[in-house]
């Protein structure tokens, strides 16, 4: 058996339970690599990562470089002299400290790979619709997301659920994997699969403005997706035009597939809720949030609201 000495890398809530599951499986973390505090909210008061206050609470050494090239970064990775590195949810490494431990550095991403490389593999997954999706982890290389899988474990993903879900159930999957995974590098029993160099996987890019917005005009099913894919964070959104035109954003929704002759992103009201009308149907539009306001049930919303009759989601 390896006397494993793991030096961990993350930094949101998602690489937190990685952590934890480590722990509890009482393997020796020598330290963990965040990223650096970052100013936030209107006071800008310092905001650590959800990984550094785990740590903290933990007394586990802590590194948050601003540079991993730097000597200074390196000297602190030869001081705690790791053997293997795991790594959840954390920018990319230079080659030098990839290739610095003995037993190399794997790294848990939230997808069935070679699909859904990429930034927001867990939000592609549900915008487009998939029955399943997975966490792996493989060892990493020279490029992003492409090394060598050591081990894959799937997961279904219901027809309404939303991304928040689908996050958290990948989030206690994974910590589970990560501990299989080190179980199998301390008895030296693992087996690496080569990614398929051929293939053309599904890409899962960073979520910008441009493809968060919704496009009326697309099917109701590839809207409702979108919805979900994107609740509840960053959110979907489209533009209110109701008198005035603002910017909205659109959390929990339905859909009702239904011939009809309305223009796509003609808005009504149907027992409370507002009903948008798309190629082939309508999304029930049950959360919603306007300029400056917290996110509300669109019940609420009627309340204080009056629809013109010429009101459209552009």
């Amino acid at each position: 058996m390896k006397d494993l000495r793991i030096l961990f890398m993350g930094t949101p809530d998602f690489a937190v339970e990685g952590l934890a599951k480590i722990l509890e499986a009482d393997y020796n973390v020598v330290g963990v690599v965040t990223a650096p505090d970052r100013p936030a909210g209107r006071g800008r008061k310092l905001n650590q990562s959800a990984v550094k206050k785990f740590a903290l609470t933990k007394g586990l050494p802590i590194l948050q470089p601003t540079n991993l090239k730097s000597d200074e970064f390196e000297a602190q990775l030869k001081e705690l002299n790791p053997n293997l590195q795991v790594v959840v949810a954390f920018r990319m490494l230079p080659e030098k400290v990839w290739k610095f431990p003995e037993y190399g550095t794997f790294n848990l991403h939230a997808s069935i790979l070679p699909e859904y490389r990429g930034a927001a593999p867990i939000n592609w997954a549900v915008i487009n619709g998939e029955k399943t999706t997975g966490a792996t982890t493989f060892f990493i290389d020279e490029k992003i997301d492409t090394g060598n899988i050591i081990q894959s474990k799937e997961i279904e993903i219901e027809a309404t659920e939303n991304v928040g879900s689908v996050h958290d159930r990948l989030m206690k999957l994974g910590g589970e994997l990560i501990v299989d995974t080190l179980k199998l590098i301390e008895s030296g029993e693992v087996k690496t699969i080569p990614q398929n160099k051929e293939e053309d996987p599904k890409p899962a890019p960073k979520l910008t403005r441009e493809n968060t917005k919704i496009d009326w005009t697309q099917s109701t099913s590839t809207i409702f997706n979108l919805i979900r894919g994107l609740n509840p964070y960053p959110a979907a959104w489209c533009f209110l035009q109701n008198g005035d035109k603002m910017n909205v954003k659109v959390f929990d929704s339905e859909m009702i597939l239904k011939e009809h002759t309305e223009k796509p992103g003609k808005l009504s009201i149907d027992n409370h809720q507002i009903k948008v009308a798309t190629k082939d149907g309508y999304v029930l539009i049950n959360e919603i949030q306007l300029p400056g306001k917290r996110k509300m049930k669109v019940k609420d919303l009627l309340n204080g609201l009056r629809l013109e009759n010429d009101a459209y989601m552009l």
